[in-house]
């Protein structure tokens, strides 16, 4: 059978009836190739460490100089650092699982108690700190920075005998620079930006320069070489030394990342976005582009408009230089040296009331600086939303300015961000504050500190504890505690859990209110009534609280309290 003629052009591909294939749209429109707006959109496609691991150190030094140098990024930093930790730190309130280990609730109180006091006690020195300069409120923040400002933190658990007169466990917070690779040897299955992994993911151990990278133009690295040869000599950590030749910056430590017997020897703060993602991302990489363009837009219009405010007046006059000529009766050269002289005596300064005389033909016209522009507001704006929306904050709190947001738009943006601020209080709880207690607990049982039999066998039961940081701040302190009393009552709530919310432990508070009540009756003075949080001024309630507490219909009040 002859092939069948088409006049179709040679080399086309042709469907199942004999006509040119063309191709369809795609059944997503965001795989569409053949729109123009979509055709030269082709992301890689690489693992969470291919994407990231080749662009991390110009992301860390991007985000580090814009927290330095950029007022924005600076204070939404040390706004996510105020609500998210709070002055005080983390408020670590043990929780044993007694049940699972066979006491009760009392033995869990009367424990709770004590092991509380001993850990407030070594958190609260300066011998927490591996350089004794922090106490450990002070690290928590300088932690939280780093996870925020570098994508990560890193914390090396130290045994140093000797410095604190009843633990050895300390920690050095060190910067996320100092992880890499030895010798700058590539990445590869099992060495993932200087950290060893095994076949599943987990960290085996990390590799640590002696010193940052940065300190290479430093005389003698700040006499670190030093402190490195006599940690070497004594064998402190067991650690396992990389040398190279060259500065100590390029030489690394190896640090297990636990001991055998699952001590960690390693704490590693960061956001894992992505499976197989084993370094952290800067939180404001997503929105450094905007922050460049803010800060050149900020510095164009305010040079622009310093330019403009320094011009005072223009001075126009219709004669040329043939004109001058004319009228003055000079040469060339003496008609420069007019110009130059006139052109001084316009630089003199302008004063109040002041009365100048212009030569003949000449007139003064004022200038009027037309900056800022009438987009410059809004452009502001429309960047400060974007900006806010990278940090998780909203532009009221970024820009801490709440002067256009009434009552409910305020407490709705708040509520939001702090939505934000108790889950990253959370992660930052369990990454970091939590791990490190698990190391001072073990020395703890082990030095006969804590009371804990059988430890190992019940580690996770003995070390479970909840962290309280900051009290939310109030915009009704009435319908607010007039919500909790409700919970209260209503047996959704604990007295524990609302005082937490507010950054207190119960036990501290009961005890500050037996006290006081004390002394009240020892002075001759009235108790403080149980319904003074109802009405507010300790007047009793009943008939008459309606009058007390705002509306009779309600019982609600206003935001002022009033």
């Amino acid at each position: 059978m002859l092939p069948v003629r088409t006049n179709q052009p040679v080399g086309l591909i042709l469907d199942a009836t004999g006509q040119p294939y063309r191709p369809s749209a795609r059944a997503y429109a965001a795989a569409d190739l053949l729109r123009p707006e979509m055709a030269t959109w082709v992301p890689r496609g690489g693992s969470a460490d291919a994407d990231l691991l080749p662009e991390l150190d110009i992301m860390r030094r991007r985000s580090r100089d814009m927290e330095r140098n950029h007022p924005i990024a600076h204070g939404a930093s040390q706004t996510l650092v105020d609500n998210i930790v709070g002055p005080k730190g983390l408020r670590c309130v043990p929780q044993p699982n007694y049940r699972l280990l066979g006491q009760d609730h009392e033995w869990a109180i009367d424990w709770r108690l004590s092991t509380a006091a001993k850990w407030q006690d070594f958190a609260e020195s300066i011998y927490c700190d591996a350089a004794q300069d922090l106490a450990f409120a002070g690290q928590t923040n300088q932690v939280l920075r780093g996870a925020l400002g570098n994508g990560e933190a890193l914390v090396i658990v130290r045994w140093l005998p000797g410095r604190n007169p009843k633990y050895a466990t300390c920690f050095q917070v060190i910067e996320a620079d100092r992880l890499s690779n030895p010798d700058g040897q590539p990445d590869s299955d099992w060495l993932r930006g200087g950290i060893e992994i095994d076949a599943y993911g987990a960290a085996v151990a990390y590799h640590i320069r002696k010193a940052h990278p940065g300190d290479d133009s430093l005389s003698g690295g700040w006499g670190l070489g030093a402190m490195w040869d006599r940690r070497r000599a004594t064998g402190a950590n067991g650690s396992v030394m990389f040398d190279s030749s060259g500065s100590l910056s390029g030489q690394w430590e190896r640090i297990p990342a636990r001991t055998p017997w699952g001590r960690r020897r390693v704490i590693h703060v960061r956001d894992k976005a992505r499976a197989g993602q084993n370094r952290g991302v800067p939180i404001a990489s997503a929105i450094m582009p905007q922050f460049r363009m803010l800060d050149k837009f900020m510095q164009t219009e305010l040079q622009s408009a310093i330019v403009n405010a320094m011009i005072a007046l223009f001075i126009e006059t219709p004669l040329g230089q043939e004109g001058l000529m004319e009228l003055f009766g000079t040469s060339d050269a003496n008609l420069l040296d007019l110009l130059d002289a006139r052109t001084k005596a316009a630089r003199a300064a302008l004063r109040a009331g002041g009365i100048y005389a212009l030569q003949p033909g000449e007139q003064a016209r004022s200038h009027i600086p037309g900056r800022p522009g009438g987009t410059f507001a809004p452009m502001m704006e429309a960047l400060y939303g974007l900006i806010g929306t990278g940090y998780n904050l909203p532009p009221e709190l970024l820009l801490k300015n709440f002067q256009r947001s009434n009552y409910s738009s305020a407490r709705a943006a708040l509520l939001e961000a702090w939505r934000y601020f108790l889950g990253r209080r959370e992660w930052l709880a369990s990454d970091w504050a939590q791990p490190a207690y698990e190391c001072w607990l073990e020395e703890a049982v082990n030095s006969g500190e804590v009371e804990a039999p059988g430890f190992y066998e019940n580690r996770q039961a003995y070390c479970r504890a909840k962290w309280i940081g900051a009290g939310r701040g109030s915009i009704d302190p009435v319908k607010e505690e007039q919500g909790a009393a409700l919970r209260l009552a209503g047996h959704r709530s604990t007295l524990e859990d609302e005082l937490a919310k507010r950054g207190l432990v119960l036990e501290e508070v009961v005890e500050q209110r037996q006290y006081e009540q004390r002394l009240l009756a020892e002075a001759g003075l009235a108790p403080i009534p149980d319904n003074a949080w109802l009405t507010g001024n300790g007047a009793p309630s009943g008939d008459n609280a309606d009058a007390t507490t705002g509306d009779a219909s309600d019982g609600t009040v206003n935001s002022d309290g009033e």
